[in-house]
């Protein structure tokens, strides 16, 4: 990302509250975007993507696990994901990202996916896993084209 790991984690995710979000994912989120609690570890988050994002649009729910802003660090568990190239599907997961500095003023944003499928269906849990980072990948390209020109949001 061509923003400082610093400025970049206070944008996306150093509050994670329903205001920040909605401000930093417009264009990306189909009108819901919803937070349980006050954003930090325990809260309970849905949104819906629009589908510029994906194929189809894309409901996804989780609850943040963790954060450390120091390290730079966020894992998100139970997460669900309707619609888009997964439909219905329920994963036992844990979505980390961290960010780490890319030279003076920039930054890459590391993805861990790690999951099973709780309903059973016999699809791949490599191909899902492929999936689900998809979609986190192309959101994080997507509030990458809303921070970078806009400086405020950072």
């Amino acid at each position: 990302m061509a923003a400082p790991a610093e400025l970049v984690w206070k944008a996306i995710f150093a509050t994670c509250d329903e205001s920040s979000l909605r401000n930093l994912l417009a264009g990306v989120v189909d009108g819901v975007v919803k937070v349980e609690s006050d954003g930090g570890p325990g809260s309970r988050y849905t949104l819906k993507f629009a589908p510029a994002v994906g194929a189809a649009p894309v409901l996804l729910k989780c609850r943040m696990a963790a954060r450390d802003n120091a390290a730079r660090v966020i894992s998100f568990d139970e997460v669900a994901m309707e619609g888009g190239e997964v439909a219905a599907a329920q994963f036992k997961s844990q979505v980390q990202f961290k960010v780490e500095p890319a030279g003076a003023d920039g930054c890459v944003i590391k993805i861990a996916v790690e999951s099973e499928r709780l309903d059973g269906t016999p699809r791949s849990l490599a191909d899902d896993q492929a999936k689900l980072t998809k979609l986190c990948v192309d959101l994080i390209k997507k509030v990458e084209q809303n921070i970078v020109p806009r400086p405020q949001y950072i």
